[in-house]
């Protein structure tokens, strides 16, 4: 499979997952950073966001916890995975620390790993806090597509 470089490898927030898929993590709570925009963003809050100015789905997941609709988030990860393929796909909550990087490592698992793998090499390539809570920690060892 051939892996389009989508992403600057300066950009903020970016986790390589292992096929070469890049996708850019972030807190909406920050400014949005300089630089190349997403063409794809997955939004992952409690309410709905301002939608930005490129298409994105808006998933509902309350802050600390997991997806409201888990057959959603399943449908969310693998749309926002096969993106990531040619294009510029970025991930967010509020902190962009425990909802980005549980969904970060579903899309680590969607990618190959296995969900305790998922976790480890989140933790390790995104934010060493990401996934913060015992039960999204849960949700991606049981995850499956």
């Amino acid at each position: 499979m051939a892996v389009v470089d989508t992403w600057a490898g300066t950009t903020p927030g970016l986790l390589e997952l292992p096929s070469g898929r890049l996708v850019r993590g972030r807190g909406l709570q920050r400014p949005l950073p300089q630089g190349q925009r997403p063409e794809f963003g997955l939004y992952l809050t409690g309410r709905r966001p301002d939608m930005t100015g490129w298409p994105g789905r808006w998933l509902r997941w309350p802050d600390f916890w997991l997806p409201v609709d888990r057959d959603a988030a399943v449908q969310a990860f693998n749309e926002a995975w096969t993106h990531a393929e040619t294009r510029r796909v970025e991930i967010a909550c509020g902190g962009g620390v425990g909802r980005t990087g549980t969904a970060l490592a579903c899309l680590a698992v969607l990618d190959g790993l296995s969900g305790g793998e998922a976790v480890d090499y989140v933790r390790r390539n995104y934010l060493p806090r990401a996934v913060e809570t015992p039960w999204q920690r849960r949700y991606v060892r049981n995850f499956r597509s």
